[in-house]
């Protein structure tokens, strides 16, 4: 009996985690607009690295977690840190400083889904149902529903675009380098191996085309501490988690979820319109993942 409920336990929560994933995830193009006014956008990731690292360390080291036994395991993790950390992050972030429209650059990462689709078939030998592909067709559809229906495209340009494809490009390469090369990491350790790096990327980029300035004011504060706690720890270890369980492109079609799941909290925190075009969206996107993944 105690098996038993053991196992409905864990299969609860194999269920929840791509839900909080997706709700946390959504949180940080909230955290960039509070953050990025009052600091850049490499100054502002190296410092919300070092913290990851200084809060994740001890925690490793009381709670006895596993190293990699290899250089070629850390170099794999680091790799993959890089492009999930230090590329996409430092893209999006990048993107969003230059003026382009948060609704725009979640279209732009919006491609995930897709792109992995492409690739996960020759990379990881994943076998894609015509089901799951009419899923994430469905769901960049609806991705766009939703953000053609508030976004500014005018204000788009190859400035502020391009670190948005760049960004595109890194999750989706970092998360079938994760799931091929790093799939049996420690969470603890291989976060630490993966923030130290894209921290030490941050720490020689930044200081050659930013000024390094920060206001230390209470909103940038509160968004260093939300980015650093809920998504850096939070979020990042549940998509390592999810990686290292599912199938690269049905986890990948979570991130559908992600622009749609955005809009709707910036109608209950900034009182942002939803309109029928979006609403209808929302539902198109969360049938195309249900397809996906079902």
């Amino acid at each position: 009996m105690n098996d038993r409920v053991s196992q409905d336990q864990k299969d609860m929560l194999v269920a929840l985690t791509p839900i909080l994933f997706v709700l946390l995830w959504s949180t940080g193009f909230l955290g960039a607009k509070f953050g990025l006014p009052h600091a850049e956008p490499l100054t502002f990731l190296l410092i919300r690295f070092a913290l990851v690292c200084a809060i994740l360390l001890p925690i490793a080291m009381l709670t006895g977690a596993r190293w990699p036994q290899t250089r070629s395991a850390v170099l794999h993790i680091a790799i993959a840190g890089l492009l999930i950390h230090a590329t996409y992050l430092g893209g999006v972030f990048i993107a969003i400083h230059r003026g382009l429209p948060a609704g725009t650059a979640a279209l732009i990462t919006g491609l995930q889904p897709l792109l992995t689709g492409l690739v996960a078939a020759p990379y990881l030998g994943e076998r894609i149902s015509r089901r799951q592909w009419l899923g994430l067709l469905l769901g960049f559809g609806g991705v766009f529903m939703v953000v053609a229906d508030k976004a500014s495209l005018a204000e788009a340009n190859l400035g502020n675009v391009l670190p948005a494809f760049v960004a595109v490009l890194g999750i989706t390469i970092g998360t079938l380098y994760q799931k091929r090369h790093g799939g049996s990491m420690d969470v603890r350790t291989g976060s630490i191996i993966q923030f130290a790096a894209s921290g030490l990327v941050m720490a020689m980029l930044a200081p050659l085309f930013e000024t390094m300035q920060v206001a230390w004011t209470g909103e940038f504060l509160f968004a260093l501490g939300w980015l650093t706690l809920v998504l850096s720890l939070g979020a990042i270890s549940l998509l390592i988690l999810m990686i290292r369980h599912g199938a690269a492109s049905r986890v990948a079609s979570f991130f559908y979820l992600v622009p749609a799941t955005t809009a709707l909290f910036a109608y209950l925190l900034f009182g942002e319109t939803l309109g029928p075009i979006s609403l209808a969206g929302m539902v198109v996107t969360a049938l195309g993942v249900a397809l996906a993944n079902r």
